[in-house]
């Protein structure tokens, strides 16, 4: 998973000139706990209480790969206004992708029959009120 997901993230980066993203073992297991932990109880939340930046994503279906599953996120875009520095909609997970302070991630997956419970962390987290992602 680490070189699919992310080169994924890194594409929407270099987009806007935000620096790559390195993968983060120690993040990569925080997602991986959290994923496993919304599978074993059929839930599908943020972590209480979290020091990173967190991107939560779900199907019920065919699976889906990494690459879908950050191209999901990034669709956010649309709603995000640069410029003014505004979301018309929901852009949060767009946002914390290209947040250009972030500088590691670590994403897990968890799957229970025809569920997948994706989970990336980000270190540090972005998505700070009233500051531009980029």
């Amino acid at each position: 998973m680490p070189s699919g997901i992310l080169a994924a993230h890194n594409y929407y980066r270099k987009k806007v000139g935000s620096s790559p993203l390195m993968w983060s073992s120690r993040l990569a297991s925080v997602a991986q706990d959290w994923a496993n932990y919304l599978i074993q109880n059929g839930t599908y939340k943020h972590r209480p209480d979290l020091h990173y930046g967190e991107n939560l994503f779900e199907v019920v279906g065919p699976p889906v790969d990494e690459k879908q599953v950050v191209d999901a996120w990034a669709a956010e875009r649309s709603s995000y206004d640069h410029r003014r520095n505004v979301c018309s909609g929901r852009c949060g997970h767009y946002t914390q992708i290209v947040w250009r302070d972030t500088r590691r991630v670590g994403c897990g997956l968890a799957q229970k029959r025809r569920r997948e419970v994706w989970v990336c962390n980000y270190d540090p987290p972005g998505n700070i009120v009233g500051e531009r992602p980029y």
